[in-house]
């Protein structure tokens, strides 16, 4: 039986806004298991960017708990929060947040910074995730030198570096064009090939095809959570016009 790695229950988020309550999520209970590839959809204000905010440790819940590798993390004070962050989840986001005078390998190092790790550990590590990701030989650009799929990968091989539990995407190819974004959606599906967990916000229904089941959230609650149909077939030449070409 695969082991549970991500568990909510009854997990709400109220916010008081000019004196009244707003429910960003309503009692969300989910169970992500370690290998998943989870895509996680729904309109603006659908609480979906909520969600993603407390499985990063970013927010916590006003009710309901979130447990991640069987502890419970939805009542740790910030600083606890920002050493699971550290230590078991890695982000990617839209815009890669690169930083701009550093090179790849710098910026890939960042999170083994934090951690303290000497400087020729750091290397040989950024060094090979780089590499695991398709960019050998690219250690030295600074992001201003790399296209946009390069620069997400770089932002991909920073996530991976530190070796965490969950992989968090936050429209990871919103910046991107379509082949670039199908590039970057195979590297995530390598990845989890090679059993690491993602879950990965889109709006975009090509995107979340590449993964393995969809969270759909509506108004604060999961209405959905099964995986997207594949995309039809293009029509034969003709057939709009319901002739041969």
């Amino acid at each position: 039986m695969a082991e549970v790695i991500l568990k909510t229950e009854a997990l709400t988020k109220r916010y008081l806004l000019g004196g009244e309550e707003v429910y960003a999520l309503r009692g969300v209970s989910v169970g992500i298991e370690r290998g998943d590839f989870v895509a996680v959809m729904g309109p603006s204000g659908s609480g979906k960017s909520t969600f993603m905010n407390i499985l990063g440790c970013l927010d916590t819940p006003t009710s309901g708990r979130y447990e991640l590798e069987g502890k419970d993390v939805s009542r740790l004070d910030s600083d606890e929060l920002a050493d699971i962050r550290c230590r078991k989840l890695g982000f990617v986001f839209q815009n890669f947040n690169l930083l701009p005078r550093t090179s790849a390998l710098e910026n890939v190092e960042l999170p083994l910074r934090y951690r303290g790790l000497p400087r020729g550990q750091r290397h040989e590590r950024a060094r090979a995730v780089l590499s695991s990701v398709g960019l050998h030989g690219r250690s030295h650009h600074h992001p201003s030198q790399l296209s946009g799929g390069q620069q997400q990968r770089v932002a991909i091989a920073r996530a991976l570096v530190n070796d965490p539990v969950l992989i968090l995407a936050d429209e990871p190819t919103g910046a991107l064009d379509s082949q670039t974004s199908i590039e970057i959606m195979q590297l995530f599906q390598r990845l989890n090939a090679g059993g690491i967990t993602i879950v990965l916000v889109t709006h975009e229904p090509d995107v979340a095809r590449f993964s393995r089941k969809t969270l759909r959230f509506r108004d604060g609650r999961i209405i959905d959570d099964g995986p997207l149909a594949p995309a039809a077939p293009p029509p034969e030449r003709g057939a709009a016009q319901g002739g041969a070409p």
